[in-house]
């Protein structure tokens, strides 16, 4: 260690490929320095300390998830990935990665000399942030950067246009994640969302962030500013304080220069207490900033709004679905009959179920399953987000989830979609989850008592179902457990059928025998196979053929591991074994209480 104590010291060779020129910073868990590849350009350097990063700073094989991420992404607003690797440092293991180094300067390097930017520099910068956000939302699997800050976006000087490029990745998490993946210690909490304080992140939180980001270019301090140090190293307080000033209307008289209505109005939307209530995504922000989509004037106090119908189009149903038959004909018999049956199961003394929980690895299409049995049964939908329900406020989860069902049975028959439920409702015997999560989760499992009675029927999805709370499987609340696994042999040849379809291909495709090659592949990679083949046929100015499907499936391996497959196994023959253990139920319909 040098007399500097940095890690590493001026001219360090690192992997016989770096050369260490400048010590840039030292953060929680990492240092940054300026390094000369072998050919002389700059690149920079971002040292990881393993002993120092957080258990959620990891993806499933033990890599760093920073790491692991930038090496996936390219797009002109976000920083570049060069290289990674690993180093032994006085026997202490770190990681490295190597990105393109940024000539120019940090936008709160520069607030700091002109206090605000100007609304048509603002508007730019913006824009160039929104454009790298849609990238990363627009993913196979999303990513959610979780740290859009004055900080964390760096202008690039070294061109005739100034270009914004979004940098440091330490907080981002694929949408996917559980919620349990989320670290929050150490983030802005004026560019956070509302939910992101109860540890809720989702598209809508980066566009919360994006319009703080917007606010603070324009008027030289984060929306609904409180003075921090008053409440020292209280986080809690902190939060609490933000919240209340959330409660009040934005002011936007605090700059020199005017702001046009529009403006003002689609800053408002961004930042709505209510995620519901903001841009659904980052490509409506930018079309309202480009002049597209036009904003009405819309209030910031957090108020509670009813659930919104989804609505459900005619659309295919079950014929919509590839494969998976023998889980369609259960679902038909044990399900969907009986919503539409229920004179003729009240005979036998059945009654309609109250709901049923799908499980089973990401991209194997839980939410279409849902959306295909909405369209099979003609019922009213609610499409329900953990941020949806969700606050910080005291009893607001509560009545959040009250609010929910009551419109669920005045709407009734009704089904309600919950996306992530291990996030709604978590085992209340883990230490982690805090008194507001469990009274949430007491509320919901009050509601869901046999719902089904009053014409409401629950569908859950989750890749966690080891993290929800046992007591939502009972009897009378999901009655149904339901495992979807990765298609089978039937449903990967219609898939490949089904996306291939319509686009120039060679006649007489065998799509068998790429269906025997993606065993263990789950839907989104099936979709993402016909996709990649199509961007090769394109390249080539040629019809997708056998050889370039072929290519693509060799240089393609399924997203989920065999190890995290064989989980699945594991717990749906837990399950399986509880459910026979504990409800002696009928193989059709439920019994009456």
């Amino acid at each position: 260690m040098n007399q500097n104590q940095n890690i590493l010291s001026k001219g360090q060779t690192i992997n016989e490929k770096y050369k260490v020129t400048f010590f840039l910073k030292k953060g929680s868990y990492a240092e940054t320095y300026r390094v000369k590849d072998q050919n002389g350009k700059t690149k920079l350097l971002k040292l990881f300390s393993y002993s120092k990063l957080d258990r959620t700073q990891f993806n499933n094989n033990d890599d760093v998830l920073e790491i692991e991420i930038l090496k996936q992404i390219k797009h002109p607003n976000l920083v570049k990935y060069c290289d990674n690797g690993e180093l032994l440092i006085e026997n202490q293991k770190y990681a490295f990665v190597i990105l393109d180094f940024i000539s120019g300067e940090t936008l709160a390097d520069k607030m700091k000399r002109d206090q605000t930017l100007n609304p048509y520099d603002a508007k730019d910068i913006i824009s160039g942030v929104l454009n790298g956000l849609s990238y990363l939302h627009n993913l196979e699997n999303p990513v959610i950067h979780n740290d859009i800050t004055n900080l964390n976006i760096m202008t690039d000087l070294s061109g005739k246009v100034v270009i914004p490029k979004i940098i440091d990745f330490g907080y981002a998490r694929y949408v996917s994640q559980s919620t349990k993946d989320f670290l929050k210690d150490g983030l802005n909490p004026f560019y956070q969302s509302n939910e992101a304080f109860n540890k809720v992140f989702s598209v809508t939180s980066d566009v919360f962030s994006v319009g703080a980001l917007y606010y603070h270019l324009l008027f030289g301090l984060p929306p609904w500013f409180v003075e921090i140090s008053k409440y020292k190293s209280d986080r809690i307080k902190l939060e609490d304080a933000i919240l209340d000033e959330r409660n009040k209307p934005l002011k936007f008289d605090g700059s020199d220069i005017k702001i046009d209505k529009q403006t003002v109005n689609l800053i408002r939307k961004a930042l709505q207490p209510n995620a519901e209530n903001r841009f659904k995504n980052v490509k409506e922000f930018i079309q309202a900033i480009n002049g597209e989509l036009e904003i009405k004037q819309v209030s910031n106090v957090n108020e509670s709004t009813k659930p919104k119908l989804k609505s459900i189009k005619n659309g295919k149903g079950f014929k919509a679905i590839a494969g998976m038959q023998e889980l369609k004909e259960t679902i038909q018999l044990d399900v969907i009959d009986a919503l539409n049956d229920k004179e003729k199961y009240a005979e036998y003394g059945l009654t309609i179920p109250n709901g049923m929980l799908l499980y089973g690895p990401p991209g194997c299409g839980k939410t279409f399953f849902a959306e295909r049995m909405a369209e099979e049964i003609g019922f009213n939908f609610y499409q329900i987000k953990p941020s949806d329900i969700q606050s910080k406020f005291v009893n607001q989860s509560q009545e959040n989830i009250k609010n929910l069902f009551d419109e669920a049975r005045e709407n009734a028959p009704s089904i309600i979609f919950i996306d992530e439920l291990d996030a709604v409702v978590p085992n209340r015997d883990n230490s982690s989850v805090n008194h507001m999560n469990t009274s949430a989760v007491n509320e919901f499992l009050a509601q869901m008592n046999n719902c089904g009675e009053d014409g409401v029927f629950i569908i859950g999805a989750t890749n966690r179902p080891n993290s929800i709370d046992p007591a939502i499987l009972r009897a009378g609340r999901l009655d149904k457990v339901i495992y979807l696994p990765p298609p089978d042999f039937e449903a990967r040849e219609m898939m490949f059928k089904l996306y291939l379809d319509k686009r120039p291909r060679e006649i007489g495709l065998d799509y068998s025998a790429f269906a025997k090659l993606t065993e263990k592949y789950v839907s989104s990679d099936i979709k993402f196979l016909c996709d990649e083949a199509s961007r090769s046929a394109l390249k080539m100015n040629s019809r997708i053929s056998k050889e370039i499907l072929f290519e693509t499936i060799k240089n393609n391996r399924p997203s989920i591991s065999l190890k995290e497959l064989n989980s699945y196994i594991a717990i749906k023959a837990k399950l399986e074994g509880l459910a026979e253990n504990t409800n002696e139920r009928p193989a059709i319909g439920f019994k009456n209480n």
